[in-house]
């Protein structure tokens, strides 16, 4: 396996990755939509900004009812992404600039158009009848979309389960044919030069084969259209010994696969059972940073339960947003943004694992304010105004302060958040102190500083720091961050010299004390003495 030359690691482990929302980025050919052509376009910028990799939500073909992610062809491309030969150049285009692409792998479920389930639900002796989860009586299983999770197929009057919506039939993993199937199409892609993909709800693949009734009760985080423990359809243990299996397939490539683990509980240590002994998921995304309250103990207490739960063979990631939630700075910027969004990419990027960057993130994008008759995700449409849906985190990408913010030149499928003329990667590229710059400065340094890719983590001891105050050490790089709008003073023992501040200073070198503004990150290092 090629490893990174200074640090000895897979390349995955020392990578900044960037999520596009295809749909979102940039549209080349003037129909409002993001295609791939527009990433092409805009690789100069990815690289500038510092990026290894690329990951691309779903860009296969699709009837759109969940917006790519309900797939109708695992091996071709949707037409309003473009072609096959626009996804080869845009491969060809990013290794000539030293950038992996990662897809986006939906093998929960597919489309209810796929094949393979026109095939099943044709008859009931099929042969990729078993393929699907099929019931002549329904049990008390939901969707996560709400309401009962079982569709009556009134050609044979049985009923097919669905994690999602309708149209998204689950498949069945106990069926090794499903397996084989979707090797497959993995190999498909990893064949073409793919280095690896994001794999969507795994943990629930596998339900329970007696199909037990789930308990209800208020669990930690309840949401209000479902009450349910979901104990027999989801986290069921076979799934450990799949992802040892796939993982033997994606190593044979060089690639990864990054696993999102859905989770009401929102409980970190879930996420890193499935890295096992660093045997099973390359990485896995642990959530539990997004629903944490801006505080810098309980920031620690949440990065302490995820790193302290995974295997020491295995490795962390990070990630701050996402598509399906609101954005970073959204939930922690009501005050101070700018600050705050300085704060995030410095934790995003100096503590161990490999760092997610949602796309606009390091312009500061926040989501906007969708009208319910804009709404298009299925999500919002059905609970709006309970629910405002992921639309408001996948708006167009701010790229100028000229018409639709340099999207489109059409009418954008969203509207573009309306901050854009001031919030743009243009003008952000002018100024030398913006949040953009200050993001290419921190990828920068994770390159030129191998111990911020590869050191371990650890945390300053309790009581050696103030409450709001969040320090800790990778190698003998010390990085501390000032959650609170106060000066606060850190105790370092000897001379340091400050590597990186995201506030304006005058001092390069400071002893005994370091003090820090309100919403400060610094990143410093001891000075070798006797120089």
């Amino acid at each position: 396996m090629p490893m990174n030359s200074d640090t000895n690691q897979p390349w995955w482990q020392s990578s900044v990755i960037y999520q596009i929302y295809p749909r979102s980025f940039q549209d080349s050919n003037g129909d409002g939509i993001g295609d791939l052509p527009g990433i092409t376009r805009r690789l100069d910028y990815l690289q500038d900004l510092g990026v290894d990799a690329i990951w691309l939500s779903p860009i296969f073909r699709s009837p759109m009812h969940d917006f790519g992610y309900d797939i109708s062809d695992y091996r071709a491309i949707d037409p309003v992404f473009g072609t096959a030969n626009d996804f080869k150049h845009l491969l060809r285009e990013a290794d000539h600039r030293r950038i992996r692409i990662i897809l986006d792998g939906v093998f929960n479920h597919t489309s209810d158009e796929h094949p393979w389930f026109r095939e099943s639900r044709s008859s009931t002796d099929n042969p990729r009848r078993d393929w699907y989860i099929w019931r002549r009586k329904r049990n008390n299983w939901r969707s996560i979309f709400g309401g009962p999770g079982w569709e009556k197929d009134d050609a044979t009057g049985e009923y097919y389960f669905h994690s999602f919506l309708t149209q998204q039939p689950d498949l069945n993993w106990h069926n090794p044919a499903v397996e084989s199937a979707v090797v497959d199409e993995i190999r498909y892609w990893l064949d073409q030069g793919v280095s690896g993909y994001r794999l969507d709800v795994i943990n629930f693949f596998f339900k329970d084969a007696g199909f037990r009734n789930n308990p209800f009760g208020l669990g930690p985080t309840p949401r209000p259209y479902d009450l349910q423990q979901h104990i027999y359809d989801r986290n069921r243990p076979e799934l450990h010994d799949l992802m040892k299996r796939m993982r033997s397939v994606f190593d044979e490539y060089d690639a990864m696969m990054v696993g999102e683990i859905f989770s009401e509980t929102r409980d970190a240590r879930l996420a890193a059972s499935y890295l096992g002994a660093g045997d099973q998921l390359h990485l896995s995304f642990d959530f539990s940073l997004m629903y944490t309250p801006w505080d810098a103990r309980r920031f620690e207490a949440e990065l302490r339960t995820y790193h302290d739960a995974i295997h020491p063979d295995a490795w962390p990631c990070t990630v701050l947003s996402n598509h399906d939630q609101p954005r970073s700075l959204t939930r922690f910027g009501k005050r101070d943004a700018d600050r705050r969004a300085r704060v995030m990419a410095v934790l995003l990027m100096t503590v161990r694992g490999t760092p997610f960057l949602y796309y606009g993130e390091e312009i500061g994008m926040t989501d906007a304010r969708i009208r319910r008759r804009q709404i298009v995700d299925p999500l919002g449409k059905r609970y709006w105004p309970f629910h405002p849906g992921r639309d408001p985190a996948r708006t167009p990408m701010q790229w100028s302060a000229g018409e639709h913010a340099g999207f489109t030149t059409a009418q954008p499928w969203l509207p573009v958040h309306p901050g854009y003329p001031h919030t743009n990667v243009d003008s952000q590229l002018q100024d030398g102190d913006s949040l953009l710059a200050f993001t290419r400065q921190l990828t920068r340094l994770r390159r030129e500083h191998p111990e911020l890719r590869a050191a371990g983590l650890e945390f300053a001891e309790s009581g050696t720091v103030p409450p709001d105050v969040l320090a800790y050490r990778r190698g003998d790089m010390n990085i501390f961050l000032n959650f609170s709008h106060r000066n606060q003073s850190v105790a370092v023992a000897g001379p340091q010299s400050i590597i990186l501040s995201s506030r304006q200073r005058t001092e390069t070198e400071m002893s005994g004390q370091i003090p820090l503004q309100p919403c400060e990150a610094v990143i410093c290092r001891p000075i070798a003495t006797g120089r």
